[in-house]
């Protein structure tokens, strides 16, 4: 309640165009892309030297109380950040344990930089085909009954390394490290837009950016009013400016480029908008010459993270198979996994609970007989979607696709131990 005694739901400043909404300011001035492409998985940086440590620290005081934890000095799992504001970091997946990526390690994408927005300054208007045009300060978006989800993000051109440079040496963080796991908090989006009253006549809705190119997707009115969060939390805290700090919209199984960050204007329209994000990128080219536009849904994916490249497996025995599997369409049904290249596969556990629009965990024990052979996952999700052979995804999709990538990724262990990306699985 105000001051005055009003609900602050019914004390909405009404305007008439987008220019109240708040932006913000690019933190430096850096080059846009690297020459070999937005993403490009890039170099990590070189191991420091191993940490130092007692005897035996039973003996020894440890380190006292502290305003913010930090990890052990010896766990340093990092992004591979591409250096540039137009570009992303890929997250260390093969490092993480469970489902939950840690806030500090998702991944980022961006488009112009990471914008620095003041919370208090900072504005969300709703407008065009509704009955009030609403504006929203982040106080106010508080004050609304809130939810929380755990969804993945993922970029929709996650994958795109292995399918454009495959070799040998690419870890699942080069290979799918566009892909992040988190609890989502904010407001379900369909109260807002039943705050302002959407118009019969609105059948989209176009969600701009507070960076500096002012990102911009149209959405579908379906998918506005059924699960799409206006979220200003993540993993229990503000979520960090590469996530989209102050808000964010979250659109559960979409791809990522349309949950945009630094959100600062909703707009109901009669029809899409035809921004460059969804013309001359994030649509499919097709072997046909034809492309698939507005395709939201991320298909049913996995990747076994362990054993992987850069992991050597020690010496024959059991050895656990561990990675995630996700769908934009559902919960995933199952995970089946090959120990011999394909010419078998297994059920793999699934780590409970299972979520729809979330990272699965699964599992499977194996043991190893010290020969040469080939590891891949295969998941189904509960639509009955199967992921794809690489080759029957280059046969649909074409050389010239460069959005989601989602055929069956391959390991080949060696009789060494030694494990490398299957180029040719």
């Amino acid at each position: 309640m105000s001051d005055d005694g009003t609900p602050p739901i019914s004390r909405r400043t009404l305007i008439v165009g987008a220019a109240a909404a708040a932006g913000g300011t690019l933190l430096a001035r850096l080059p846009l892309t690297d020459a070999a492409g937005a993403q490009a998985p890039a170099q990590p940086a070189p191991t420091p030297a191993a940490p130092a440590a007692p005897a035996d620290p039973s003996r020894v005081l440890g380190a006292p109380t502290s305003a913010v934890s930090v990890r052990s000095p010896f766990e340093t799992p990092a992004r591979t950040p591409t250096g540039f504001v137009t570009g992303p970091s890929f997250s260390p997946i093969h490092r993480f344990e469970g489902t939950i990526t840690p806030t500090d390690l998702h991944f980022e994408r961006h488009h112009g930089g990471v914008p620095t927005i003041d919370p208090a300054r900072h504005r969300l208007l709703v407008h065009g085909l509704v009955e009030r045009p609403l504006v929203f300060s982040m106080d106010e978006l508080k004050q609304l009954p809130a939810v929380s989800r755990i969804c993945f993000l993922e970029c929709s051109g996650n994958g795109r390394s292995a399918y454009r440079n495959a070799k040998r040496e690419l870890s699942p963080q080069d290979i799918d490290g566009l892909t992040g796991n988190s609890e989502w908090t904010g407001v379900l989006l369909s109260t807002l837009l039943r705050e302002a009253g959407v118009r019969s006549d609105a059948k989209w809705m176009i969600a701009e950016g507070g960076d500096g190119p002012k990102l911009s997707r149209s959405i579908p009115i379906e998918k506005a009013l059924d699960d799409a969060i206006v979220a200003y939390a993540q993993n229990g805290e503000p979520m960090r400016p590469s996530s989209g700090y102050p808000v964010r919209l979250v659109l559960p199984g979409w791809e990522a480029n349309t949950c945009i960050k630094w959100l600062r204007r909703l707009e109901l329209v009669d029809a899409p908008r035809m921004f460059r994000d969804e013309t001359s990128k994030y649509t499919d080219p097709l072997p046909d010459g034809t492309a698939r536009q507005f395709s939201f849904e991320m298909d049913a994916k996995s990747i076994i993270t362990h054993p992987s490249y850069p992991d050597r497996i020690a010496k024959p025995g059991w050895v656990q198979i561990t990675g995630l599997a996700w769908s934009g369409r559902g919960k995933i049904d199952r995970v089946d996994v090959t120990t011999d290249g394909g010419r078998s596969w297994t059920v793999a556990e699934l780590q409970a609970p299972v979520l729809s629009k979330a990272h699965t965990r699964f599992r499977l024990m194996w043991e190893w007989d010290g020969k040469p052979t080939s590891l891949m996952s295969r998941a189904v999700d509960e639509t009955g979607y199967v992921q794809p052979r690489l080759a029957d995804f280059r046969r649909v999709r074409g050389n010239g696709t460069d959005f989601h990538f989602n055929a069956i990724r391959g390991w080949t262990v060696e009789a060494d131990g030694r494990v490398f990306f299957g180029v040719d699985v």
